[in-house]
């Protein structure tokens, strides 16, 4: 099925129907599809990139690809979205906003597992559990430590 919709998408933005899509053609697509302008610059760079034959067009087998990674870089960004979201339940402060200095200590863990319905945890208990992914032994968990402890 992945294989057909890319098959359409395809068709769609080759408009002349040659069986390539030029950098007009996808900079035409591109624009259908996010609903704002995409400079003429920006679309031949995409091409360019993807362009394995270096013919200065992208044949479906390249378009498939080009995709792809696209739709690979999106599932990335929903994930580091997600992880953002958790550390923020965890983190000592609420927000979420500044990943620099919100940090997850032994007490936001053991409140907010607290809060979660585990059984209480003592302080001494939250930071044995941080000092495992603590890389920079701080005592507390960064946002980059916790991005190593959820894919571990």
């Amino acid at each position: 099925m992945l294989v057909m919709e890319a098959s359409s998408v395809f068709t769609a933005f080759d408009k002349d129907g040659d069986g390539k899509v030029s950098a007009s053609e996808l900079r035409c697509g591109l624009e259908s599809i996010l609903g704002e302008d995409v400079a003429e610059e920006d679309a031949a760079a995409i091409l360019a990139a993807a362009d394995a034959d270096g013919d200065g067009l992208l044949n479906q087998e390249e378009f498939s690809r080009l995709a792809a990674d696209a739709h690979e870089n999106d599932d990335d960004v929903a994930k580091r979205r997600c992880l953002m979201e958790a550390f923020g339940m965890y983190a000592a402060s609420s927000s979420t906003e500044d990943m620099a200095t919100t940090m997850i200590t032994p007490a936001s863990l053991g409140r907010t597992l607290s809060r979660l319905g585990s059984h209480e945890l003592g302080v001494e208990e939250c930071r044995a559990m941080i000092c495992r992914f603590d890389l920079d032994g701080d005592g507390a968990l960064s946002f980059d430590e916790f991005r190593v402890m959820m894919m571990a």
